[in-house]
Order: structure tokens, then sequence, then C-alpha cells
């Protein structure tokens, strides 16, 4: 990476989208938005609604399937000179094996992120990422099937952050990122019906960020692998409490629907901050909070 600054899952769509604003070699790196077995439609219209502070959406993780992502979308993305991370998701820990082994081979791929936020099917429903034995076996099965770099993203909304980063670092994971969206509802007072037609979605943006912050400090003091904090980053300050916190780097979601130059903008802020503070690498302003 060139700089500490990506661009986060499901924000930046697969790189065409946003090529004719944003100079993508200007990023630190790109998460696609999330790849599947099988392509998928993603939830019923209405899906996102703004809120004070961010967005809450329930897109349903659309998206067109691994086999048609390599052969369409990838070629467009390799010419440039900028990681590409493929965020991978399933249903089944089968899925995930399969996603990741389809993707193992492909040309142009730095590193899978693993969303683990998605409901076991097999288990009731519940998310992957809630459960530690249910994390541990995605990431355990998703290592043996492939070679490249594996970032598992973890879940906000469970107990004890420590513990989910540890059984990542465990089973093989080569980095971490967090937070997800927060589970979320809002409610047309006028109906008195939910807005959002899956009802329950992510909330996202600024008013997660103090949270992200504070999961990314406990995460990255329980583990050595590096850790990418994502959350409600607006402007460089943002960033700069991930990295003192503890992140090795960051990725900046919701801000890209309103400017998507907010990366770009973030990382000339970091390395004004540097200039001005007299800080000669990142690498030193990591993990640099005093207690």
């Amino acid at each position: 990476m060139k700089n500490p600054v990506m661009v986060a899952s499901g924000t930046f769509g697969y790189g065409p989208e946003y090529a004719d604003i944003v100079n993508l070699n200007q990023l630190g790196a790109m998460v696609v938005k999330g790849i599947s077995r099988d392509p998928w439609d993603g939830n019923a219209l209405p899906r996102l609604v703004e809120v004070p502070g961010g967005l809450v959406n329930a897109i349903g993780l659309q998206g067109p399937g691994v086999k048609k992502f390599i052969k369409e979308y990838l070629p467009f993305l390799r010419p440039y000179d900028v990681p590409v991370i493929v965020n991978i998701w399933g249903r089944s820990v089968d899925e995930y094996r399969e996603v990741a082994a389809e993707l193992d081979g492909a040309p142009g791929i730095a590193g899978l992120e693993i969303n683990i936020s998605c409901p076991n099917v097999k288990e009731g429903g519940a998310a992957f990422g809630t459960s530690v034995p249910g994390l541990r076996r995605v990431i355990a099965e998703t290592r043996r099937a492939t070679r490249l770099p594996l970032i598992p993203k973890l879940a906000p909304n469970v107990s004890n952050i420590a513990e989910f980063a540890k059984a990542a670092e465990e089973e093989g994971a080569d980095a971490i990122s967090l937070i997800n969206s927060y589970p979320a509802m809002v409610i047309d007072i006028k109906t008195r019906k939910p807005v959002l037609a899956n009802r329950v979605g992510g909330l996202s943006g600024p008013a997660i960020h103090p949270i992200a912050v504070k999961l990314v400090w406990e995460a990255a003091r329980a583990v050595r692998i590096p850790v990418i904090g994502i959350g409600g980053i607006t402007v460089a300050r943002d960033a700069l409490e991930f990295l003192i916190a503890g992140a090795t780097a960051v990725a900046v979601g919701t801000s890209n629907f309103s400017d998507p130059m907010t990366a770009v903008q973030v990382s000339d802020g970091i390395r004004d901050y540097l200039v001005e503070q007299g800080i000669s690498s990142v690498r030193d302003l990591i993990g640099s909070l005093q207690a």
C-alpha cells in the first residue's frame, strides 16, 4: 500500500463506478463490493435511508457472483497500481470455502476480506461473526482453500471484541478489519411501518465512529496482526484517531457516497499532519495513544 487509506467494501462498487471521478492509483487499496458463490439480487426496495449521522442500509449483499466478477470486473482493475481486496460472503461455511478457492488462482487479487456478519442458514440464521466457534470455522475453512491473505471483518455487536480478534488470529487470519455496520432500524411514524423493506439494516457513518475507535483500540491490544479501522471516517482526524488507537490502516466507507474524493483527501490530511507534527513515518503514529 502506498498509503494507509483504502475504500471500504460496499461503498465503492467494483471500480468502474468511480474510476472517472477518482484516480484509483491514489488509493492505498480498494476493497470491492461483496462477492458470493452465486449471483444475488439483494433485498427489496427501499433498502437505504439517511439518518442523522449516517445511513441505515439493507442492500442485502447484491452482487454478480464470483465467476462473473472474475470474468467481467477483475480485468478492469488489473491495470491499476492499487491492491485489490475482494470482500467475500456466504450462507454456509462451504460457500465461503468455494468462493475463496475460485479467487485463489485469479491474478490481480491482493487479499480477501471475509464478511462474517452474514446469517448462517444452517444454524438458524445467527451471524457467523457473533459466535466465536462460527468465526473460527469460517476462517479455518477459508484458510485451507486459499493462499491469499485473509482479513476477517469483525461485527461490532459482540460482548468482547478482543476474544473474536484473538480467535481470528489463531485460525490463520493475516489481518482483521473492524467494524462492520451496527444493527439498526428506522420507523416511519406516519405509517407506523419500518422504512426499509427488510425492516432492519446496518447503521454506518459518523454516528458509529466513536464506537469503532473503541473497538479498534481493544482489538489492536489483543493481537499482533494488523488491524484496519473502519467506521465514520469523513476527514483526516477520524483516520488519525484509528491509527493512534492501534490501526495499521483505515477504510473510508459511507463518505464515498457524499464525496467520492474522501479517501484521497484523508490520505493527504494524514501526510500534512505528519509534517506538522514532525513525524517521519505513519508507522511511528500507529498505536501511539498516551494512556
